[in-house]
């Protein structure tokens, strides 16, 4: 591929033998030509080769200032990068790469780059910072790469990107990766690339071939009680559960390690090295749940992925494709779970759609069914242990004494109950969590109490301030800071917008909503008085419907007036 001997001893060296898809089209092209380029494609792609080899290899040692930008969302993604980096040009004397993020001396960085450096990976705020402190000069800076551009942007670094890219020379390559092209990330293009070639790269892993996709439907309320469950029927599970707010991300792992479980979560309130310690626990297997949100996964290098647990289904179609495809990876088999309630059948067909995959509805396991799995895990466990006979020898005269009084039926009865009592008493009289057809709001023979528990709300934006149906959900959930309300239907007209909520949630809700504002838009949100009239009902329609009545009203009776004195003339006449 055109690459430095140098360059294949690192790539050997890591194991690695073919390119992946992005790599053998992205490669060839970088070293090449001098185009900007486009990459869509997804988590587990290979994308850090496809664009640091290149780079590497163009390095002009002799030049001493720096010649590469690489921006990453996260810390963690920003320091995944530069160790990969550092990893494929081990082999490649005095080069130079520095990582810089938030969450760290700032100090430390700025003398890192006073030494000198030929590539700098970045987190967004932290280079802006850089910059106007005049720690970093990128004047002469040949090529830059925007690295899960989308997530960038979903994470609101739109004025930081633009305050970096002006500050880079106007003749320069930039490389763009991304998953989704949404407008956002089409405008940087447009504004800071030079008529790019676009590749778009599926994933390296297939999901119809590596990954099965499940779900379980239970009620909101019952979604935690269906998490033990699914970790406890998969006793060496070992993946990461995904929430969508901080707040419950914190909640759930606070609640699972409560419960005994070995888990712990991942979000942005944590210290680099709390987070670096979290990983490595993670890592080496000391924890078999990582609880996180999308934000505080990115960069997550994390092999053998056994599940992956949507908590919550995200608000974007796209990310759950993110999710799932952190499992199954290297040709191994890996699940990916989604717990949903009984208002996200649609949603999880649209998931379908989009991506295609296919999802099988699984019952959520009894607690006969973990009992039985628990105990043959543990039976299997005892078997294959490995005995040290010098080891334990001396200890054995002391023990057979003190169980002789003990046949062999009430040994194994007596050693059986010590390891498993707990899940025998937990799950004695355990309910049975799946939603039966009778309850499912999408199959026909709704109940109405199901329906007088939501509330109506009318809210003052529209499709003309850009608002759509995930949009308007993230912002419920934003100002929840939960995922667990139910929402029913979702009216977006133009100007403004209704939608049903559960009713418990209605009062902290508006009050929360009330306090935002959207794209340049105070929010007004209050309980709807207007009941719906189908998919075209609007509050200025029904305004008209009212007026309309009213004239019609008025006609009827000046009609029967008039009638009535047309009787009455003929009636004297006569």
């Amino acid at each position: 591929m055109g690459l430095s001997p140098n360059l294949l001893k690192g790539i050997e060296a890591l194991g690695y033998e073919k390119p992946t898809p992005i790599q053998e089209k992205i490669i060839p092209l970088v070293l090449e030509t001098e185009k900007d380029i486009i990459g869509l494609a997804q988590t587990g792609t290979g994308k850090t080769a496809a664009f640091g080899l290149p780079v590497i290899e163009q390095i002009d040692f002799k030049n001493k200032t720096v010649q590469a930008l690489v921006l990453a969302p996260t810390r963690e993604l920003c320091i995944q990068i530069s160790k990969d980096l550092q990893n494929l040009s081990k082999n490649v004397e005095r080069i130079q790469i520095v990582p810089v993020y938030g969450g760290t001396n700032i100090d430390a960085q700025i003398r890192a780059l006073k030494k000198g450096t030929h590539i700098i990976v970045a987190t967004p705020g932290r280079m802006l910072d850089l910059i106007k402190r005049r720690a970093a000069n990128i004047a002469n800076i040949r090529t830059v790469i925007l690295d899960e551009a989308d997530e960038m942007l979903n994470m609101g670094f739109r004025d930081e990107l633009d305050g970096i890219l002006e500050k880079t020379p106007a003749i320069k390559r930039t490389l763009l990766f991304s998953a989704t092209m949404p407008k956002e990330v089409a405008r940087i293009a447009e504004n800071y690339m030079n008529n790019p070639d676009e590749i778009t790269v599926g994933k390296q892993n297939s999901g119809a071939d590596n990954v099965k996709h499940v779900y379980y439907q239970v009620q909101s309320r019952d979604r935690y009680l269906a998490l033990k469950r699914i970790a406890d029927i998969n006793p060496n599970i070992y993946g990461i559960v995904f929430c969508r707010t901080r707040r419950e991300t914190k909640e759930i792992a606070n609640k699972l390690m409560q419960d005994g479980y070995n888990a712990d979560a991942i979000h942005g309130d944590l210290t680099q090295s709390q987070r670096d310690e979290v990983m490595r626990k993670f890592r080496v297997r000391q924890l078999q749940i990582l609880v996180a949100t999308d934000v505080a996964a990115r960069g997550l290098d994390v092999t053998d992925l056994s599940h992956i647990i949507n908590y919550n289904l995200p608000d974007d179609d796209e990310i759950y494709t993110h999710r799932s495809g952190r499992t199954g990876r290297a040709g191994k088999k890996g699940i990916s779970i989604a717990i949903i309630h009984t208002r996200e059948t649609r949603k999880l067909r649209e998931i379908e759609k989009k991506s295609g995959i296919k999802f099988s509805k699984e019952l959520v396991p009894s607690g006969k069914d973990i009992c039985t799995k628990q105990l043959y895990t543990l039976i299997d466990k005892i078997e294959k242990v490995e005995v040290d006979e010098n080891q334990i020898e001396p200890f054995l005269p002391a023990v057979y004494k003190k169980l002789d009084w003990l046949s062999r039926e009430e040994l194994i009865k007596h050693f059986v109950s010590a390891e498993f009592n707990r899940f025998l008493s937990y799950y004695k009289n355990a309910k049975d969590l799946n939603i039966s057809e009778k309850e499912n709001p999408d199959k026909k023979g709704k109940s109405k109490r199901s329906r007088a528990s939501f509330l109506r709300l009318y809210i003052n934006v529209g499709s003309k301030n850009n608002l759509n149906p995930a949009r308007l959900i993230g912002l419920i959930n934003e100002a929840l800071d939960s995922g667990n309300a139910e929402i029913g239907k979702i009216e977006i007209l133009r100007k403004f917008s209704f939608f049903e909520i559960d009713n418990q949630v209605v009062e902290p809700l508006i009050t929360a909503l009330n306090t935002k504002d959207f794209e340049g838009v105070q929010l007004m949100v209050e309980v709807s008085k207007e009941k719906p009239a189908g998919n075209s009902f609007s509050k200025s329609n029904s305004a008209k419907q009212r007026n309309s009545g009213n004239r019609k009203d008025k006609r009827k009776k000046t009609y029967q007036k008039n009638k009535g004195n047309r009787g009455q003339r003929d009636h004297k006449k006569w």
